[in-house]
């Protein structure tokens, strides 16, 4: 058993949303463990690189990531989900440590993430800003005005990883890829469970447009 299994393993009571996670939870071990440029001796520091798990209701295997990493203690997540916890089931900025964006309701990371590259453009900063989104989540008209004025606004600073498990309306193989692609996107599709070929594309940071991962995982909600 390896330590990220073992802490999952401290994580249940959440089985409605566990397939979410473990959907997850490779693109969020290669990002935190091998891209991302944030830990929690800089979490507070303004140019550190943002991840924003838009898909927050499933967050289990993010909150064992951050406690793998150090950014919140492991003893938090044996009791996650009760009353006293500060983790719950859908993650909170306010009381998680690492936690960029209070998340779960499908629709707001990517837009936040556009803003946030902008906001970061502003300032002259050219750290990355990585979300994660789920393909069921894409219907959402917010995400398609995000995904259309990233791409006007050339924020190359952005990363969209959209986990596809063939869940939704968009469970055509190539149709995501396409829909990013035709608004000007730079798109690759992945194996999701693939560590090494994930860190090879979220590595990759394209000039003058942003660029989507489209993550598949078979048999997954």
């Amino acid at each position: 058993m390896t330590e990220i299994d073992r802490l999952m393993g401290l994580l249940t009571g959440d089985e409605k949303h566990a397939a979410a996670s473990s959907s997850t939870l490779t693109v969020l071990r290669v990002l935190y463990e091998r891209v991302l440029d944030v830990s929690p001796e800089t979490a507070g520091d303004r140019r550190r690189d943002r991840f924003y798990l838009s898909k927050g209701h499933g967050p289990a295997a993010y909150y064992a990531v951050l406690a793998e990493r150090g950014f919140l203690p492991e003893e938090w997540l044996a009791g996650w989900a009760s009353y006293d916890s500060p983790l719950g089931y859908h993650p909170d900025r306010n009381l998680v440590p690492g936690v960029e964006i209070g998340s779960g309701s499908l629709g707001h990371g990517l837009p936040l993430a556009v803003g946030t590259a902008l906001g970061l453009r502003a300032q002259g900063i050219g750290s990355r800003v990585v979300v994660l989104v789920g393909d069921a989540e894409l219907d959402e008209g917010s995400n398609h005005e995000a995904i259309e004025l990233a791409a006007a606004l050339s924020l190359d600073a952005l990363t969209a990883v959209v986990v596809d498990n063939r869940s939704a309306s968009y469970a055509v193989p190539g149709r995501i890829e396409q829909r990013f692609l035709v608004e000007g996107w730079e798109a690759v599709t992945v194996d999701g469970r693939d560590a090494d070929a994930l860190e090879k594309v979220l590595s990759h940071r394209p000039v003058g447009r942003p660029n989507v991962v489209v993550a598949t995982v078979e048999g997954l909600s």
